[in-house]
């Protein structure tokens, strides 16, 4: 049964008029999920928040940090890769999730400002990830982090770049991740391939034919591409990778395809927490600020994190 504050959530818009995202130009699509995400994240949390520039591959890469306020001695530091279908989203828009983390596990806390597309198809953000965890793992000193305690996190999108960047690390030799936080993660190149984007594609946060025009959009001629990057599931393996929490939502496209990857981390021996929240759907985790079930799903990913880096570092090579 869908959360009646969910519920109540999607009325509103219906009788509001929000049209759908789908029919409408990139930046009205844009404006909309960021007004979306603002009318229901949870309010932004004390914590002290600086935004930070870079070297990017496609030039200077914008970084926003929270830090715990007055608080001494280093810390974890988590890189958090906002969601959006690759095409719209920015870390100002997650200011309420990511301040709230940073409180609750005690950590620092990375945003990238990653390109979107269509104008910076894919592989630009992954190579914009990328950067950001490398600038992270090099720099971690000079933002009061512990290089040694690194976590990989994000939401739709943003959890397949986070699941991208952990599979780098590992055939890269670096850096050691002490977890991945997976939210209903997008990881294959062909929306609709699994039953739950015909049961729950249409009718809630998020449709087929919205995740099918971000699809176009980022992979643009390539739909369904080789390269495991756009899809890691497809990728050869899945051993040798941090532990992760995956989160799904039971009235989700994208449902299945969170399970299918839960189940191949699993299958190769990589630990993972498998969490659904059977009432809610695609996007919760940035409305914890009006369903309490998402206020939990929070909660849940800091109580994670806090576990992750207290445990003490795995001895075998990345």
């Amino acid at each position: 049964m869908l959360d009646i504050q969910l519920r109540k959530l999607l009325e509103h818009g219906r009788e509001s008029g929000v049209p759908d995202m789908a029919d409408v130009p990139m930046p009205a699509t844009r404006e909309i999920y960021t007004a979306l995400l603002t009318a229901t994240d949870l309010p932004v949390a004390d914590v002290d928040i600086d935004d930070h520039r870079i070297d990017g591959p496609g030039g200077a890469l914008p970084l926003r940090l929270y830090r715990p306020r007055g608080r001494s001695g280093r810390r974890g530091a988590a890189l958090y890769l906002h969601g959006g279908g690759f095409c719209v989203g920015r870390p100002q828009d997650y200011d309420g999730l990511c301040s709230q983390l940073c409180l609750e596990a005690d950590c620092i806390v990375v945003q990238v400002d990653y390109r979107l597309a269509p104008e910076h198809p894919f592989p630009a953000a992954i190579d914009d990830a990328w950067a950001a965890l490398q600038w992270l793992s090099q720099h971690a000193e000079s933002i009061g982090a512990d290089t040694g305690r690194l976590i990989v996190a994000g939401d739709s999108a943003g959890a397949n770049l986070a699941a991208v960047m952990a599979l780098m690390a590992r055939d890269r030799g670096g850096p050691a991740l002490r977890q991945q936080t997976l939210v209903y993660p997008v990881v294959t190149a062909a929306p609709g391939q699994f039953d739950s984007y015909r049961t729950h594609g249409e009718g809630y946060t998020l449709t087929t034919r919205l995740m099918a025009r971000f699809n176009d959009a980022y992979l643009g001629d390539a739909q369904v591409p080789a390269d495991w990057r756009a899809a890691p599931l497809m990728a050869d393996t899945h051993s040798g990778l941090p532990p992760a929490l995956v989160q799904v939502a039971g009235f989700d496209p994208l449902h299945d395809e969170g399970l299918a990857y839960a189940e191949a981390l699993a299958s190769a021996g990589t630990p993972v927490s498998l969490v659904t929240y059977p009432g809610l759907a695609h996007g919760f985790i940035s409305m914890g600020g009006a369903v309490t079930a998402a206020r939990l799903a929070v909660s849940q990913v800091a109580s994670a994190w806090r576990e992750a880096f207290a445990a003490p570092p795995d001895p075998t090579p990345a």
